[in-house]
């Protein structure tokens, strides 16, 4: 009997010290390993051989959506990871390896989304960069939801996930030695207005004019012969640029032969078979050649040439003083 007591006693120690490593039985049951927590503050502590991560104690919800983590040091690697995992996801693995878990990883800029390969989604992050992560609970439907992700306030973009009934818990993953970042569970996320973008996003009602182009979903397809100059796909949005909604994004999905492809700006009757910034009254930034089209069919150089996987946006920036009321004002126009 007392061998059985002294086995037992060994069993409740090893037990205990599993425990320990997972971070059970800590406040709200935040679950982590391999990482050292302080306050808001956690570090990587393993050998860089192995991955260390935390797990929140509560899932976020309608009330507490958003949560966000500020890179305090990138340490050897970088490999930070901010994302979202089921209550007892495993802590060896960084968040978005597996499956009903995503993540924003810093030093790839890769969205991982339960898979261990990763999808390019946005930049790189630093020292000093914070990463957020959310979701659109209005948008949330029978076992699925849509969680976005920032960064420094402004947002990279979104997926659309499954969802466990437990719900998804903020969670950051580390692997190099000196990684340290600071996480703040109760930040909020407000869009500004003055920030809004017109978003390639919609229906084709969402475009006034379509030549020789075709819409499915976001993408725009050219259709036409391509054959001469005058074989010009054009696709005009139905409402202009305004000081609320003021820049839009355009990627470049497919290079086709050429890349003739123009981003830009024209008056609502500009001629279809004309490329934006070919004729008065526009101004376009040309993908193949780098140029920028001033209503004249002669570009000058102005940046570099645009290849698939680029994105091409266009703005204005309005004067302070500037009021919407129909008439001919003077604006600056910007590409990037």
């Amino acid at each position: 009997m007392d061998d059985i007591n002294v086995l037992h006693h060994k069993c409740l120690l090893n037990l205990r010290r599993r425990i320990q490593d997972v971070g059970d039985g800590l406040p709200a049951q935040e679950r982590y390993m391999r990482l050292q927590k302080d306050g808001d503050m956690l570090s990587y502590h393993g050998n860089s051989e192995e991955v260390g991560c935390y797990v929140a104690g509560h899932p976020l919800s309608k009330e507490n959506c958003y949560f966000e983590v500020t890179i305090v040091d990138t340490g050897v690697r970088g490999t930070i990871a901010v994302g979202l995992v089921p209550r007892f996801y495993r802590l060896d693995h960084q968040p978005g390896w597996l499956p009903y878990s995503v993540a924003y990883h810093a030093d790839n800029g890769k969205l991982y989304n339960g898979n261990p390969v990763g999808q390019q989604f946005g930049p790189k992050c630093v020292r000093g960069d914070c990463i957020g992560c959310g979701i659109h609970s209005e948008n949330t439907e029978a076992g699925f939801t849509t969680v976005f992700f920032t960064k420094n306030g402004k947002e990279v973009g979104s997926v659309e996930i499954p969802v466990l009934a437990e719900g998804l818990f903020p969670a950051v993953g580390m692997h190099s030695m000196g990684e340290e970042v600071k996480v703040d569970l109760q930040a909020e996320w407000v869009l500004e207005e003055d920030y809004s973008m017109m978003m390639v996003d919609s229906q084709e009602d969402d475009w006034g004019r379509l030549y020789d182009v075709r819409v499915s979903g976001t993408l725009l397809e050219y259709v036409g012969k391509g054959k001469s100059i005058m074989d010009v796909g054009l696709a005009q949005a139905r409402q202009p640029l305004t000081t609320r909604c003021h820049y839009y994004e355009v990627e470049i999905v497919d290079a086709g032969e050429k890349c003739y492809i123009a981003l830009g700006l024209a008056r609502k009757d500009y001629p279809r078979n004309r490329h934006p910034g070919w004729s008065r009254g526009s101004v376009a930034y040309h993908a193949d050649d780098g140029k920028i089209f001033h209503g004249s069919g002669v570009g000058d150089a102005f940046g570099p040439r645009c290849f698939k996987g680029d994105i091409m946006g266009c703005g204005i920036m309005f004067p302070l003083d500037y009021i919407l009321d129909g008439e001919a004002r003077s604006a600056l126009f910007g590409f990037r």
